[in-house]
């Protein structure tokens, strides 16, 4: 098989990512987001990114996952008696609920594709929960929204994390008698 279209590629993982952390829709004729929530999701955290970065070990794959999965998606409308939009891709196509149902089934234990399909959720869920793809100063700057979301304190003005109250509303351990002001051992 030939090369997928590099749009109908990144629409259908759009959709997949936007599956599993839902986002806003980015304008009216958006059909990869199904604007399911009313803040930023997977695929404004950068889930498209994430997946292209050769990093990840799943970059060099992702047309044979998108046409895969617009395979899956054709098979799953047929057998549920979906109609499909033409000239959309099949996913992309499928209502939110259905794309879900999809999801569920190919992520099932005993799916005998589980583990493929598991490998790219945790990615287009990595992009939101840790923004992977990104330094994190940046992606607060940004207004990361899955970062955002989970509250995520900014750094101090030199990029770094300082806590001055502790968690546990207690210190821990006291500090060593040979540790610099700047935390590192003398």
């Amino acid at each position: 098989m030939g090369p997928l279209l590099y749009e109908t590629r990144v629409e259908t993982l759009e959709a997949l990512a936007d599956t599993i952390v839902p986002g806003a829709k980015r304008g009216p004729g958006d059909r990869a987001v199904a604007g399911m929530s009313p803040t930023g999701g997977a695929v404004a955290a950068g889930a498209i990114e994430l997946l292209e970065w050769d990093a990840t070990g799943v970059s060099e794959g992702l047309d044979d996952y998108a046409r895969s999965l617009n395979q899956h998606a054709r098979a799953h409308a047929d057998q549920h008696g979906v109609v499909l939009e033409e000239g959309v891709p099949e996913f992309v196509a499928l209502p939110f609920e259905e794309r879900a149902a999809l999801v569920r089934t190919l992520t099932a234990p005993g799916h005998p594709e589980k583990a493929l399909w598991v490998l790219l959720v945790l990615f287009c869920y990595m992009a939101y929960d840790s923004a992977a793809h990104l330094h994190t100063v940046d992606a607060l700057k940004a207004g990361h929204p899955g970062l955002t979301a989970m509250g995520i304190a900014p750094p101090d003005a030199d990029g770094l994390w300082r806590f001055p109250s502790y968690s546990y509303g207690r210190p821990l351990a006291d500090l060593h008698p040979d540790t610099t002001a700047s935390g590192s051992p003398a």
